[in-house]
């Protein structure tokens, strides 16, 4: 078992920034490959960003491309995710998760893939 908190999310004006933050607890942290994805009112939930176990490979949606980067800190059990550049399309509750990794490059986009999800934390970017 895996337990993800997620964290720093909040009001942001556009072009502006923030920094999410996930930590685990439980199973060993550095097994695990992660990713953050994201959903807005009346929206599917969709990819982000993901990262492998060693956090040498990762992998973003094309819309973030540029403007969010993802990375880890494995001694602090942490994900993070940030965030510049932000538009009010960025808007959505943002979800950490993590899945088993088989190699140390692996990263996965596919939600239905993953293992634990945290509980969400808002992101709102107002115009």
């Amino acid at each position: 078992q895996v337990q993800l908190v997620e964290s720093g999310g909040g009001l942001v004006q556009a072009g502006g920034s923030l920094r999410l933050s996930c930590t685990a607890s439980g199973r060993p942290f550095s097994e695990y490959a992660a990713g953050w994805f994201r959903q807005a009112p009346g929206k599917e939930r969709e990819f982000v960003a993901a990262i492998s176990r060693s956090g040498g490979n990762t992998d973003y949606a094309d819309l973030v491309k540029g403007r969010f980067t993802i990375s880890r800190d494995n001694a602090r059990n942490t994900i993070f995710l940030r965030m510049n550049s932000l538009t009010p399309e960025d808007t959505a509750v943002y979800y950490c998760a993590v899945i088993y990794g088989d190699t140390f490059y692996y990263t996965e986009v596919r939600d239905v893939a993953y293992d634990y999800w945290g509980q969400g934390t808002q992101v709102t970017v107002s115009s």
